[in-house]
């Protein structure tokens, strides 16, 4: 089997853009990136006043899926998330739904202060 030459475009360094929507797929994204590539897609889909979203991160034994739901746990703008509805992957996918962002949370905040 012979293998390709890289062209002069493989091998730049420079970062591939893509179009942000409303689902990102996560399927081509190496292990070692998704985390970084879910924080950046919630950033831009906040910069563009996306709302609802759709992750998808396969079945699997659901190591994609807990990388996920831990940076959409951390995310302040992430008021909801939870499983797909089953004809759109089920818990294959995480639905999520961005807001305002949420204040940060006081060790004092039961006390008033």
């Amino acid at each position: 089997m012979r293998r390709r030459a890289p062209r002069e475009d493989d091998i730049t360094g420079e970062p591939i853009r893509i179009p942000v929507t409303s689902v990102l797929d996560l399927h081509t994204v190496p292990p070692r990136d998704v985390q970084a590539a879910v924080e950046e897609y919630l950033l831009e889909a906040r910069r563009l006043g996306l709302t609802a979203l759709r992750i998808i991160h396969g079945r699997g034994i659901g190591v994609q899926r807990e990388i996920v739901r831990a940076a959409l746990a951390r995310c302040p703008f992430v008021e909801d998330y939870g499983d797909a509805p089953a004809e759109v992957g089920g818990w294959g996918a995480t639905v999520v739904t961005l807001g305002a962002a949420r204040p940060e949370r006081s060790d004092h905040a039961e006390e008033g202060l």
